[in-house]
């Protein structure tokens, strides 16, 4: 006996393995829009991360996603969801922890001194995924500011990606993950939650209310009102040719206070790059 289809809903559509020739125009599209190179490695990795977005868009081909991605309605719709599928948002409270301890009990009394006590300390952290980043230097920053009444201070966090901005604003973490936050800071700045079952916590909302979030591809054209006293831009150009990098820390550059700072991640280099910055620590650089 033959049965007869449900009527409701439509069959998911399955792509088609990806060639070689659409991972090429793929990644030459990403390159262009994100700055992130996609070498021959990662083929199998956007392959798995894109399959997703063709089966919810009824799509059986990549090149029939590429083609879509052209189109008005792709760039407003699905860009969005084409960063999330490439971008990598491994982040941590305190990582590398040296730059915090830098910037407490050396960069900010050597800025206190040099500078009026009117001026705010100006910081921005460049890719700053989930949050936690510029929660970690907030932490650092409010505990200065508790030593030093006259200090004040301003973060502005950007990412990419909408869909982690939207996490990072609501600032709700598993408990497990603030493990790596000193003991006397978790106490006074996270929350828990009252439903225990959950293993959540929350950041303070004096914290949240000085964290500025907005989204920002590094790759187009942007602009601030105010320069930055120090630019946190770690973990980032890891994902760049190398032309890309040099030219985008010389955009980073025209936004600094000489005398500024920058921190980048430890596997992380600026050798042999032209840039108005002078190395003072393993990946702490400073404008001249």
């Amino acid at each position: 006996m033959n049965q007869e289809k449900s009527s409701g809903g439509r069959c998911p559509a399955v792509p088609r393995p990806m060639t070689q020739g659409e991972f090429k125009k793929l990644g030459e599209f990403i390159q262009a829009e994100f700055g992130i190179k996609m070498p021959p490695a990662k083929k199998t990795m956007l392959e798995s991360r894109l399959a997703k977005r063709l089966r919810s868009l009824q799509m059986t081909s990549f090149d029939q996603y590429r083609e879509y991605l052209f189109s008005l309605k792709g760039l407003e719709l699905e860009m969005p969801h084409l960063v999330d599928a490439v971008t990598t948002n491994k982040t941590d409270f305190f990582r590398e922890e040296h730059h915090f301890d830098i910037l407490y009990n050396e960069l900010l009394p050597h800025w206190i001194e040099k500078n009026d006590r009117g001026r705010t300390f100006m910081t921005w952290c460049a890719g700053c995924s989930s949050g936690k980043e510029p929660y970690s230097l907030a932490m650092t920053l409010e505990e200065f500011a508790g030593e030093n009444s006259d200090f004040d201070y301003n973060i502005l966090a950007t990412d990419i990606s909408g869909q982690v901005l939207q996490e990072a604003r609501r600032g709700v973490y598993p408990e497990k993950d603030a493990e790596q936050i000193p003991p006397q800071l978790r106490k006074k700045y996270l929350m828990r939650s009252r439903d225990r079952r959950r293993s959540l916590i929350r950041m303070a909302p004096e914290l949240r209310s000085r964290v500025s979030f907005r989204e920002l591809n590094l790759m187009q054209d942007f602009s601030f009102r105010e320069k930055m006293d120090l630019i946190m831009c770690r973990n980032v150009i890891i994902y760049f040719e190398r032309p890309v990098q040099e030219s985008l820390f010389r955009k980073l550059c025209r936004f600094m206070h000489p005398g500024a700072y920058l921190f980048i991640g430890h596997s992380e280099t600026l050798s042999g790059m032209d840039l108005p910055l002078q190395q003072v620590r393993p990946t702490v650089y400073k404008k001249t």
